[in-house]
């Protein structure tokens, strides 16, 4: 740092400083305090907006414990579901909405709109993550009960590799099972139980084994013949 030999050269230097840099670095400091006050007011914002969506979902789930889906009460459901999907549309909670949005959908046999739910949730959903994963697999097996077997198969086809394998192969094998392919329906469920295994708690063990033993042939019974003594001491008992 430069030496000043008197004060008064070290105050006239600061004084040139200041008339040089100082409007800079007072607009420096102003910038960064609003982008201080800036990124608190979007956190507050953010935070805000998420404590009001998850009221509106936990209203949502008030709502369906209290009323049947067939009901004319279940409109609340649906509204209170549709607000979340346009109001937070970026929230999880939106995406747990459509979710429900489906499922009742699928409950009183209006499949198109099921499927609409679903597909929306994909696209708003980041890929890979577990509500994707979820919305895709249900959206397969809509697809399969409206009668697009193959589309279906493709969908599911993405699941391999996922924590969702296992489950995945069920619903193949379901929906193999359904257009009467039955040995093909058979090697899925045979690949769910094995995934299964790495995966507890999906998909439920206790039914794959039934539909396994619906599919596994049950080889038939070797029938002894008599001998023919043994026929004649039949033949001496019964006339005995």
């Amino acid at each position: 740092m430069e030496s000043y030999r008197t004060e008064e050269e070290q105050v006239e230097e600061l004084k040139r400083w200041w008339e040089e840099n100082g409007k800079s670095t007072i607009a420096a400091i102003v910038v960064a305090l609003l982008a201080g006050f800036g990124w608190q007011g979007w956190q507050g914002h953010q935070d805000t907006q998420a404590e009001k969506a998850s009221d509106l979902y936990q209203s949502m789930l008030q709502s369906m414990s209290d009323v049947e889906p067939a009901t004319g009460a279940a409109m609340e459901v649906t509204d209170l579901a549709q607000r979340l999907k346009t109001e937070h549309a970026g929230s999880t909670y939106a995406q747990f909405a459509a979710l429900h949005l489906a499922r009742m959908a699928v409950s009183s046999g209006e499949l198109e709109i099921a499927e609409e739910q679903l597909r929306w949730v994909l696209t708003e959903a980041d890929s890979g993550s577990d509500v994707a994963l979820i919305a895709q697999q249900r959206l397969a097996r809509v697809l399969a009960a409206n009668g697009d077997t193959d589309q279906a198969l493709t969908i599911l086809a993405q699941g391999t590799g996922t924590a969702y394998a296992a489950s995945y192969a069920a619903a193949r094998g379901d929906i193999l099972l359904s257009a009467g392919r039955d040995e093909e329906a058979r090697v899925a469920y045979l690949e769910a139980r094995s995934l299964a295994a790495a995966n507890p708690g999906q998909p439920n063990l206790s039914m794959l084994e039934q539909k396994l033993q619906s599919l596994t042939p049950v080889a038939p019974r070797a029938v002894t013949l008599p001998q023919d003594g043994d026929d004649q001491t039949l033949s001496a008992a019964e006339e005995g």
